[in-house]
């Protein structure tokens, strides 16, 4: 192969075969990558907003900690019985959502386990109950294992499941749990999530009705270079197959595996050894590889400000949530934090324009300071 015909196949926004991208990670100069990286990007915004980068104020809070999953990168879940399990109740979500509120935000991003007994009555008893209280609320909530997991215990379908929670509220799906979207890597660190056929298969339906998601990738573990490549060709394939009238992945947020007290690095050794040149090159090739899918998102929140911030000059046109309440990675090592004006900021001196925004990329008017 040859880098400057793969160069200006990536520049054309023609897609890359899985040789072909392993070819461009394994022998491209990183400056070459971030520079082809930035490039796409560019082509994915309007001329208006290229030197726009987006950010949101959003609350994470965890629906339970009870997980019949338990994935080896995860300290958070507990085991059903377990002494310290929760669910969290209709007047700690409207604490939250008030304190939300207080800070200029108004989405809640609701996760937590797979809860054995928590069923699709359930939780449209909850987003039901969430809008008669916050109507104006934004529920971000759930993902792909979650909805696989409700639908194998309610015995129905996926677009049963989505059909039903959005009309009970549900406003967009995360990309949670996609970790690497390959079985043989799944099969070890979220053994008792979804294969990754069901994950891409509910977010297909998730775009038949026209729902905001997202996709995430967790790296940095036990998966090989080539397999972050086939993750990025999966999800690419999905965006291709998207109706018209659908949006399909709105972004794309990867972020390095962290390993603190996690079964990954205790029982088997494995460590978070993802240095920013590896973040940088990474992502600059998800944009590469994943041309149509409009906006990427630098996660500050594991990487840390300067990191994110090369990123910015790499693919991401996004800085993502100022994260209030995030309980997961958190507990696994990443403890970088901003609030609003820090976030803007760390964008400002990257030489961008930050702009808030919604769940659907929409930038909207900021009153936030």
């Amino acid at each position: 192969m040859n880098l400057n015909t793969l160069y200006k196949k990536a520049l054309n926004l023609d897609f890359l075969t899985v040789d072909e991208g392993l070819y461009l990670y394994e022998n491209a100069p990183t400056s070459d990558l971030i520079f082809i990286g930035n490039e796409i990007r560019k082509r994915n915004q309007t001329e208006e907003n290229r030197n726009k980068v987006g950010w949101i104020i959003d609350r994470n809070v965890n629906i339970t900690n009870v997980c019949i999953a338990q994935c080896e990168f995860c300290n958070f879940y507990r085991k059903p019985g377990a002494p310290d399990t929760y669910i969290t109740t209709l007047e700690e979500y409207d604490e939250k959502i008030k304190v939300l509120k207080e800070l200029g935000g108004n989405q809640l991003l609701m996760q937590g386990g797979l809860h054995p007994k928590l069923g699709l009555t359930w939780y449209k008893q909850l987003f039901s109950d969430l809008k008669k209280m916050h109507p104006d609320i934004k529920l971000h909530a759930l993902g792909p294992a979650e909805i696989h997991h409700i639908a194998r215990i309610s015995k129905t379908t996926y677009r049963d499941v989505l059909i039903q929670l959005t009309e009970a509220g549900l406003d967009s799906l995360p990309g949670a749990g996609a970790e690497i979207l390959v079985d043989r890597v799944r099969k070890t660190v979220s053994r008792g999530k979804c294969t990754a056929q069901q994950w891409l298969d509910v977010m297909r339906e998730a775009h038949k009705l026209n729902i905001v998601t997202s996709a995430t990738m967790m790296f940095g573990h036990i998966e090989t270079h080539r397999e972050r490549i086939e993750h990025f060709v999966r999800l690419r394939e999905v965006q291709a197959e998207k109706p018209e009238n659908s949006e399909g992945f709105t972004t794309f947020i990867p972020w390095p595996f962290q390993d603190e007290g996690t079964e990954l690095n205790e029982k088997s050794g494995i460590e978070n050894t993802v240095t920013t040149d590896e973040y940088l090159r990474t992502f600059a090739l998800a944009r590469i590889m994943m041309p149509n899918i409009k906006n990427m998102q630098a996660s500050w929140l594991t990487i840390g400000k300067t990191a994110g911030q090369l990123t910015l000059h790499g693919g991401a046109n996004d800085f993502g949530s100022i994260m209030i309440e995030e309980n997961v990675v958190s507990v696994a090592g990443a403890d970088y934090s901003f609030n609003a004006e820090q976030i803007q900021e760390a964008v400002q001196e990257a030489g961008f324009i930050p702009v808030l925004r919604n769940q659907a990329y929409e930038y909207i008017e900021n009153s936030v300071n």
